[in-house]
């Protein structure tokens, strides 16, 4: 039983954590991730840290701190280089081992604890039989994103890979291959190659790429009802598909898309123009607790990719064993959909998108300039205070969605906290087909809703920029 209602992103809105790998050790669910910093100029420049929650709320995070510096790697004495998107395992020596991409030099370092969130301990390198670091001898394929898996047999399977367009990293170190996802299994020590790299996943344009879906990037693994599930996003780069086999090191399938940032896809859309959320690059991987599965992702902040926010959402089965898509919520690991009573930031917005329409925030759109569109933000610096994000830029016709809320009584009142001269348009209805009211941004009026499930949007009408910080059914 949940203490308290858990919103996405779920952890605090100063929080920077993306591609989160959440994990089941004894009786607490540990995400270990990248770690963004809000304002910074490229990715991963804060310290590896850790959040836990008991499994049987995962509305109570707790901050575990940091747990790997950037310097204990001995490449990296003064932490200029980035750590990227970590993975733990338990070996079957009943050690914790945390494995990451060093930056973009092409190798995937390893770090080594007794418990699940202590302080990790430099191990090594992920290295061949010789000595040799993987990564190190001209034509290997790109190490990065790592993802790991040790079996019900014991045995230890690493799966990485990068699918570049162009060898833009490979042809300045060593001449490295970009073609899609590997793996790889370990020796018992979990840092020696004991089966070579083999090309599982080909990314867009070579044989066996999956259509539409071919690797990208973010692998993650998974056991599902004896099945070995492989998480990773795609070409497109703003959704985690998975693809499933009955073995670890071959004949994988493509199963479908788990979550896209836009929920393109969902009903047949594919414009990325039109998408119901700004896109950029994830990464995740899945959560069972009981009966129940989980996708966890990450989205982006601050018109930029280098600000990235941990989220989750529930996953329904396939007749088939298979995953549904899930859509992006406010309130992905609540227990049901949020009371449709009290205070709410606006930070927890799950689409977002301005009169021009969405796009890509770290590509050649969206439409005219990032200046004329939405975006979650904050006041401070990276990791001071709380409480502090909102949805700046709104400007006329911009749009922010929350989804969903639970209405048991129909007469109510909306106030907005809102830095603007206009008024909110509010609708269950991304069309604004029906409205429930008409409130002037900072104020207050009367609100009728339906008593059921329904979606909240709010659509600006003015002549200026409002910033958006809360609502408050009241």
């Amino acid at each position: 039983m949940q203490k308290q209602q858990v919103f996405n992103p779920y952890l605090p809105s100063w929080e920077y954590v993306p591609d989160g790998e959440p994990h089941v050790f004894g009786d607490r669910v540990y995400v270990y991730g990248s770690h963004d910093a809000f304002g910074a100029p490229i990715f991963c420049v804060n310290d590896y840290i850790c959040w836990s929650a008991p499994v049987n709320d995962l509305s109570d995070w707790r901050y575990e701190g940091v747990i790997y510096r950037k310097r204990q790697d001995p490449g990296n004495p003064f932490g200029i280089r980035s750590l990227y998107a970590p993975d733990v395992t338990c070996g079957p020596d009943g050690r914790y081992y945390l494995y990451y991409a060093f930056d973009f030099l092409g190798e995937i370092g390893v770090a080594v604890c007794d418990t699940p969130a202590g302080e990790y301990q430099f191990y090594g390198k992920v290295k061949h039989k010789n000595g040799k670091v993987w990564g190190k001898k001209s034509g290997e394929q790109f190490p990065f994103d790592p993802g790991v898996l040790t079996d019900d047999d014991g045995r230890v399977w690493l799966y990485a890979g990068f699918a570049t367009k162009v060898p833009f990293v490979a042809s300045r170190w060593h001449d490295l291959k970009n073609d899609g996802g590997v793996v790889m299994e370990l020796e018992p020590d979990m840092i020696t190659i004991r089966q070579e790299p083999k090309l599982l996943f080909p990314r867009k344009g070579l044989e066996g790429a999956f259509p539409g879906h071919a690797f990208f990037e973010a692998s993650s693994i998974r056991k599902v009802d004896g099945k070995y599930c492989f998480v990773y996003s795609s070409e497109n780069n703003h959704d985690l598909c998975y693809a499933m086999s009955d073995r670890p090191d071959g004949g994988f399938e493509y199963g479908g898309v788990l979550v896209d940032l836009g929920d393109l896809y969902l009903d047949g859309n594919t414009d990325e123009l039109h998408a119901k959320n700004y896109l950029g690059n994830t990464h995740g991987g899945m959560l069972n607790i009981g009966d129940d599965w989980f996708i966890f992702y990450h989205r982006q902040t601050n018109r930029s990719s280098y600000a990235r926010q941990a989220c989750a959402e529930k996953l329904r089965r396939r007749p088939d064993g298979g995953f549904y898509q899930a859509e992006v919520t406010s309130c992905g690991l609540n227990e049901g959909p949020l009371r449709g009573k009290g205070r709410y930031e606006a930070r927890i917005a799950c689409n977002l998108w301005s009169r021009e329409g969405t796009g890509r925030i770290d590509g050649p759109s969206p439409k005219k300039r990032l200046a004329d569109h939405p975006y979650f933000t904050q006041t401070g610096r990276d990791r001071e205070g709380d409480g502090d994000q909102y949805i700046a830029n709104m400007q006329d016709g911009a749009v922010a969605g929350f989804k969903s809320f639970a209405f048991d009584t129909t007469e109510k009142s909306l106030r907005i906290e809102a830095d603007g001269s206009g008024f909110f348009e509010v609708s269950p209805d991304e069309s604004f087909g029906e409205l429930w009211a008409s409130v002037p941004a900072g104020g207050q009026a009367p609100f009728t809703a339906k008593a059921g499930t329904y979606p909240l949007y709010f659509r600006y009408r003015g002549g200026d920029a409002a910033a958006f910080r809360a609502f408050t059914v009241e």
